[in-house]
């Protein structure tokens, strides 16, 4: 980057103008390597996040038991530095919360990142001003800054979800959500433990918390497909072939379907017999780890008899692991399987064995209120010290709606979204001139390889801006038509071949109540970052782009 460029930006950056080139919110995987890639190309940026650190969603997430639920060590991590990957190791195939956190602080260091990230700001207001063409961003301590363009990268499961529980204001003991976790430990030795929830992070969180605590009461409100993890020390021959190769093992993750460095299934189920295909669940699940979904058959989430097939295999599992059969019952899952996050785990189903540990089957008991000692469910009062809502997340959408920007004419997003939320490229909004989405609704977002996605999408974003200035143009925005007409109605026909739709999960806004109901998920995986590649390649097809 030129000096002279290099001036202008960090004086801008260092406080000496209030007006950016962009305003980017969130310091996750996302918003990070979004300041780097516009830095470098000159351009003056700045991060918000209303964390005291950075790390996005690994800054919050310090429940006990938060893993990676991907390809971990060399694979879920940033690809664009060769130098970060040859110099950086990690210890686990699928590393905890601790270990990526300090990968994040690692990078914001060597990429002198710090500067330009201001951490305990929550944006409370964005508005698109159409005469200055500028987004006015005000933060909940009353300061405002301007900037041509809005980069939201807030995270797909950022907005946390707490249930309406009747009684909870009542509630004596400690209360800790698994998406907001304190930073000091919280100590269960000796107490009486709830947990509300057991998707991926109370299916995470339940085996440590029962070998520490006095008792844990489960309260599941729907039963889930957990797989083996098979976390394991790295192996270095991997981690060594993965940096002699890494230009070719990064063009493969870009080009596989899950930004994975594995490879897929190549196979239909209907070409093995059943005895094969009993063979394969069974070295998959000995093996741990995604492949039982993505290794085994190509019709897994296509084909209802496939999917029910490898259903009940899981099910053969639970039922082996869990002695109690009316225990096992209760956590056997009814949807198809993988259309729901799949989750992997250490442990969690023999947790049940254990004697300090019951299962209540909110589906059965449904909690009638909370007392100031414990909950009451099914009539049956079970006393508590400390209850953990492991209750998820309003997922995808929801941390855009709590921002909730104001664009041309001063509509909001939660208005404009009032039907459905419409995107075009899962990265736009009609309205909305010059605000990007970083794994935004109907992108690939959590079905490709996060930080891979992000680093591809921001990548697109520096050079569209770099091209709105080299043309001459100071707004873009999709058309209405790009986005009802072709994005969304391609986002819906790919989904309308795979079972995903049928299930109600997060993937369809289905845990939040009053929520639309949309598979919110572009599934085509490297056709995305071709289509972006093509729209820009075609001077940015399905934009107006005005001086």
């Amino acid at each position: 980057m030129p000096d002279n460029q290099t001036q202008k930006a960090t004086a801008k950056q260092n406080g000496q103008s209030k007006d950016l080139d962009a305003l980017i919110i969130g310091a996750g995987f996302a918003g990070m390597y979004a300041l780097h890639s516009l830095r470098e190309q000159g351009l003056s940026a700045k991060v918000y996040d209303a964390a005291g650190g950075v790390g996005g969603t690994w800054w919050w997430n310090r429940y006990p038991g938060a893993r990676v639920d991907f390809p971990g060590g060399p694979f879920y991590c940033y690809t664009f530095s060769e130098e970060l990957v040859q110099e950086y190791d990690w210890t686990e195939t699928q590393p905890d919360q601790a270990s990526v956190l300090a990968y994040l602080e690692h990078v914001a260091d060597k990429f002198n990142l710090r500067p330009d990230i201001q951490l305990n700001t929550r944006v409370s207001g964005a508005e698109y001003d159409e005469a200055s063409k500028r987004w006015k961003i005000e933060t909940g301590e009353g300061a405002s800054v301007s900037a041509r363009f809005l980069i939201c990268a807030v995270g797909v499961l950022s907005a946390t979800n707490k249930p309406d529980i009747p009684g909870l204001d009542i509630f004596a003991g400690e209360c800790y959500h698994t998406g907001q976790w304190p930073h000091g430990q919280v100590d269960f030795a000796g107490k009486r433990v709830g947990i509300i929830g057991t998707g991926s992070s109370g299916i995470q969180a339940i085996p440590v918390i029962a070998k520490e605590a006095e008792h844990l009461t489960v309260f599941q409100r729907t039963p889930q497909y957990s797989i083996p993890a098979g976390n394991q020390a790295i192996d270095a021959d991997v981690v060594q072939k993965a940096r002699d190769n890494w230009p070719t093992i990064r063009t493969y993750m870009m080009n596989s379907s899950l930004g994975a460095p594995f490879p897929g299934a190549q196979i239909s189920s209907e070409e093995h017999t059943a005895d094969q295909r009993q063979a394969l669940y069974q070295r998959l699940w000995d093996k741990g780890g995604l492949g039982l979904l993505f290794e085994s058959y190509t019709d897994i989430l296509t084909n209802k008899e496939t999917s029910n097939e490898l259903g009940a295999f899981v099910r053969s599992k639970i039922g082996e692991a869990v002695h109690d059969p009316a225990v096992a019952e209760k956590l056997m899952p009814d949807y198809y399987f993988g259309t729901k996050r799949l989750i992997m785990d250490e442990g969690y189903f023999e947790t049940y064995n254990r004697d300090n540990v019951t299962l209540v089957d909110l589906r059965q008991d449904p909690i009638d209120t909370m007392t100031p000692d414990g909950i009451r469910a099914g009539n049956e009062e079970h006393p508590i010290d400390i209850l953990v809502l492991a209750t998820g997340y309003d997922a995808i959408t929801g941390a855009m709606e709590r921002i909730n920007p104001r664009g041309r004419g001063g509509v909001t997003l939660k208005e404009k979204w009032a039907d459905r939320p419409g995107t075009y490229l899962g990265m736009t909004v009609p309205d909305f001139p010059n605000l990007f989405m970083i794994h935004g609704p109907e992108s690939p977002a959590v079905l490709f390889n996060m930080p891979l996605g992000a680093e591809l999408q921001s990548d697109w974003i520096r050079d569209c801006v770099t091209y709105m200035d080299e043309q001459g143009f100071a707004a873009i925005e999709p058309t209405s038509d790009a986005v009802a007409v072709s994005w969304g109605q391609e986002v819906d026909a790919i989904a309308s071949h795979t079972l995903f739709p049928e299930t109600d999960s997060w993937y369809t806004g289905a845990n939040i109540p009053g929520k639309n109901r949309q598979f919110a998920v572009y599934l085509g995986g490297p056709e995305f970052y071709e289509r972006l590649a093509k729209v820009a390649e075609e001077g940015y097809t399905g934009f107006d782009l005005k001086q």
